[in-house]
């Protein structure tokens, strides 16, 4: 973070003085002299707790949500939400800079379409991204902290729990252009409805500045009948609908990846390779170029950039484990990812497949809908085993298991491991896909270590 004037980082929340501030912080074991500390009440501390002795090593101001005793009220920020205080402070930090920023929003592929835009637009200068999935009303703000006068280009992911979240983080960030990667049932829970997903995720508009770039999914069931604001310049991306403007074909999969020519109605074609397997990765790639170019930036530079992904945690890592392909997709998974995921794995090589399938959460009324759904596409993609762990997975197993395959169920990661060590064999591929909460990397490890079974 680049020093910023008190009074222009609190502006609208706080009458401050005009000592430069260098860092913004919710941790408290990360202060430093002059610093901003920001309060939250989490699961397990209480920021507030620390507000005193934050003031006591150096923090020039402190953003509470109540009254904390012994504070002097000249260095007391006193909001009704730490949350929106955080975006308000990104927000008056972002004026400083003129780097063009991409926003990206979406029910599913948002963190990889991200990492896909971080890779084309690194081609063309300094560049900035999301780190992980920190795309909430503290991870975006820390993203914008990040900024600095030799910033050129940034990419920063944007979730919600609720309406209106995206659209603050819009109006913080300003993107040049946007991306809305598909919409799909992630967070039904919380909203109720596709419409109302479909809602949130078009708050990104509202950052948008007049004729910017919106770039749009094609191929989506909801998108292409949306209202859009006039004043911005939709662009289309897809495989099969006949609205796309950039599409991808010839596709032309192996075992580290895919080639594919881009075809783009406004640039021509250009031939592309990304070191990710499946079709909804192709998507991601496209919706990255789509904006890349859409910016303004050489389409070739942008097609060839694309091979410079990388994945990203426990998104589609490959795991070579005793001959087994082992495929660690388990960082989240709704019904969109798992259809993409097992759609991949249909047709990746080897002798057998097996999934270890985790609870797909946050879905409200259509939990066992989904999950039986979910057992019965793996029957459908030729799926040999499938090893359910979790409740609402058990849905899945049962649906399976009435389609002919060999399904299980089972309570621990202990027992979910050792089926596997006692039935896959060199030769073999496993995917693993749940959501976060599911821990799927325990039974992976588990099974890597040998543990399974033993006493």
């Amino acid at each position: 973070m680049q020093p910023i004037p008190a009074n222009q980082l609190l502006a609208g929340l706080f009458p401050a003085g005009r000592e430069l501030i260098s860092k913004v912080t919710t941790d408290s074991r990360r202060l430093t002299p002059g610093c901003v500390f920001v309060c939250f009440a989490g699961q397990h501390f209480d920021g507030h707790d620390f507000a005193a002795e934050a003031l006591r090593q150096g923090a020039a101001y402190v953003v509470v949500e109540h009254p904390v005793e012994g504070l002097p009220a000249e260095r007391t920020v006193l909001c009704q939400s730490s949350h929106r205080a955080m975006v308000r402070m990104a927000s008056n930090y972002r004026t400083l800079f003129s780097a063009k920023l991409i926003g990206v929003t979406g029910s599913v592929g948002k963190t990889t379409t991200k990492e896909f835009c971080y890779a084309a637009l690194s081609a063309f200068g300094e560049t900035i991204k999301t780190e992980g999935n920190q795309n909430n009303e503290i991870g975006l703000p820390n993203t914008l902290f990040r900024l600095a006068d030799t910033t050129e280009y940034g990419v920063v992911e944007m979730g919600m729990s609720a309406l209106g979240e995206i659209e603050r983080l819009s109006r913080a960030a300003r993107p040049a252009a946007g991306i809305i990667t598909g919409i799909g049932v992630a967070h039904l829970e919380q909203l109720g409805s596709r419409e109302n997903i479909l809602k949130a995720k078009l708050e990104i508009c509202a950052g948008l500045p007049d004729g910017a770039p919106l770039v749009l999914k094609a191929d989506d069931e909801y998108l292409p009948c949306a209202s859009l604001p006039s004043r911005l310049r939709p662009v289309w991306f897809g495989i099969d609908s006949p609205l796309s403007q950039v599409r991808a074909a010839d596709i032309r999969p192996d075992e580290a990846g895919q080639a594919f020519t881009i075809e783009d109605e406004a640039y021509g074609s250009f031939k592309a390779y990304i070191p990710a397997i499946g079709r909804h990765n192709i998507y991601d790639a496209l919706a990255a170029y789509t904006a890349v170019t859409r910016l303004g930036l050489d389409p070739a530079r942008a097609a060839a950039a694309l091979a410079d992904y990388r994945t990203t945690g426990l998104r589609q890592h490959i795991v070579h484990h005793n001959g087994v392909t082992v495929i660690e997709d388990c960082y989240n998974a709704n019904p969109d990812s798992m259809r993409a995921a097992l759609e991949m794995f249909a047709a990746f090589p080897a002798k057998r497949r097996f999934v270890l399938m985790g609870d797909m959460l946050s879905l409200g009324p259509i939990t066992e809908q989904a999950h039986e759904e979910a057992g019965a596409l793996a029957a459908r993609c030729g799926v040999d085993y499938l090893i359910a762990y979790g409740p609402a997975a058990r849905r899945a197993a049962v649906t399976a298991a009435a389609k002919g395959i060999k399904a299980m169920h089972f309570e621990t990661p202990e027992d979910a491991a050792e089926a596997l060590s006692t039935r896959l064999a060199p030769g073999d591929a496993l995917l693993a896909k749940g959501s976060r909460d599911m821990a799927l990397e325990n039974i992976l490890k588990l099974y890597y270590d040998g543990e399974a079974g033993k006493a």
